[in-house]
């Protein structure tokens, strides 16, 4: 962030913070930055990879840090599930408000990394000039690192919101999603809230040349459904082959599956997504937006989006496998060989919908089908001029009109599951990245340096917005 921008924010700070609590001190900014690094640091340094059971340790070391700030022990609650854990930090307000609680999530876990196959090492926190680097750097020890930070800075400073702040720190959103389930099933009273910011997606997006051209809001989420594939047949030596065999109808069907295409849909989340994106797109993907929000049928702007990765989940629903498994020895027939397969289902779906389609696409009725795990289905959130509002006047210091983007997830968070079961769920961040330089789940994790002291900033001026009365932004 340059010296302006930082100063812009700061004098925004001060006047929002001034009716309340003293306005931003000289340097707090710096040193509350530096404790976000050293945070930073150890949560990369612990592999809180599924089935490690390291994540328990890391939530009672964030609970001490909360603690070592002034938290009362009752305000913090850690959740054991199986070899995870969950964390639930509670922020007392006056109540002035009258309002329920706003509830901040986040996730702990991060996905598996091979050190032999990064350029540094994933489990350690590297930095050069422009980035830092490591596993959950970006995806989702980063946000957490900023969340906890900012609590202890607001509880320093003396801040009392008008209402209780919530966080949420789960356990295995990388996995099976359980710990955010336990807490809406079992601790409702623990994180029910008003409305769920999830801090996990969304937030600025950069140009080439390093200017933000647009802020995302995730609204909405596709369905995660997973489908477990499985031919079967009686099998034998490799020396007597069969006319019918169990890999030939399992490779026949994933041809056939790589060959469909479902629908082209849209809906009011994207087709606004695509109307906003399109004029900071100087190029013949921003073309084929503009065409597609004209005519949602033109065929060509559609094929231009539909080859771009980042574009094609936008577009309905996608079904791909992403396992094999089969076979036991060398010189034997297999009796049963399985694909997984992975759909991210458009709204207005269901699994079960999806599934027949699948099972018409393979046209083998002796293939045998299995859903994997539980699959959620969750509503768009409502449109909240409140949360909208306060987006805008956090980014208006250092961004002013940048547009602010509502957006549909392709992915799952934790807010899919929020919203399932009530609490509508906006994910944002307050990191700026070119799309190029966000390898989440990839080799190579970063995040820009810069991040650190916007977030922080954002995230302050967020507060200040919702939770100080009289409240800032028009109501709900």
């Amino acid at each position: 962030m340059s010296h302006c921008c930082r100063a812009l924010l700061l004098v925004l700070l001060s006047l929002c913070t001034a009716h309340h609590s003293s306005a931003v001190e000289s340097g707090a900014l710096d040193r509350h930055s530096e404790r976000a690094i050293t945070l930073l640091r150890d949560a990369i340094s612990r592999q809180t990879v599924h089935g490690e059971g390291n994540v328990p340790a890391y939530a009672e070391s964030l609970r001490e840090v909360f603690l070592s700030a002034g938290f009362e022990p009752e305000s913090l609650t850690l959740v054991p599930y199986r070899d995870t854990a969950s964390l639930v930090v509670r922020y007392a307000g006056d109540g002035s408000s009258g309002r329920q609680p706003i509830l901040f999530s986040s996730h702990m876990d991060v996905v598996p990394a091979d050190p032999d196959s990064w350029l540094r090492h994933p489990f350690e926190l590297q930095e050069d000039e422009t980035f830092f680097y490591g596993r959950g750097v970006l995806d989702n020890k980063f946000d957490v690192t900023i969340l906890t930070t900012l609590f202890v800075w607001l509880k320093e400073s003396g801040f009392v919101p008008n209402r209780d702040l919530i966080i949420a720190f789960t356990g295995d959103e990388e996995s099976f999603q359980e710990t955010v389930q336990q807490l809406t099933r079992d601790h409702r009273e623990l994180i029910d809230a008003e409305y769920a910011l999830v801090v996990d997606g969304g937030g600025g997006v950069l140009d080439d040349s390093g200017a933000a051209i647009q802020f995302q809001v995730g609204f909405a989420e596709k369905t995660y459904a997973t489908f477990a594939m499985t031919a079967k047949n009686p099998g034998g030596h490799s020396s007597m082959p069969r006319a019918d065999n169990a890999i030939y109808d399992l490779a026949r069907a994933i041809q056939r599956l790589e060959a469909h295409t479902f629908p082209v849909e849209t809906n009011e989340i994207t087709l606004t997504y695509f109307a906003r994106t399109a004029p900071f797109l100087n190029n013949e993907v921003g073309d084929a937006m503009a065409r597609l929000v004209a005519d949602t049928r033109d065929a060509e702007a559609i094929a231009t989006l539909r080859a771009q990765p980042q574009y094609v989940g936008t577009l309905g629903t996608t079904c791909i496998p992403t396992m094999l498994s089969g076979g036991h020895a060398e010189n034997a027939l297999p009796r049963a060989v399985s694909a997984i397969v992975n759909c991210r289902i458009f709204p207005g779906h269901t699994p079960t919908e999806i599934l027949r389609e699948l099972q018409k696409v393979t046209a083998n009725p002796n293939l045998e089908w299995r859903v994997v795990g539980v699959p959620v289905t969750s509503p768009a959130s409502p449109f909240n001029n409140e949360i909208m509002a306060a987006i805008a006047a956090s980014l208006e210091p250092i961004h002013p009109g940048l547009p602010i983007v509502p957006k549909m997830g392709s992915g799952t968070t934790d807010g899919a599951y929020l919203r399932a079961a009530g609490i509508p769920s906006y994910s944002l961040t307050g990191i700026f990245i070119n799309p190029k330089d966000s390898f989440a789940h990839g080799l190579n994790e970063r995040v820009p340096r810069a991040a650190i002291s916007e977030s922080l900033l954002f995230w302050r001026a967020m507060i200040d917005q919702l939770a100080t009365t009289p409240p800032r932004g028009a109501a709900n």
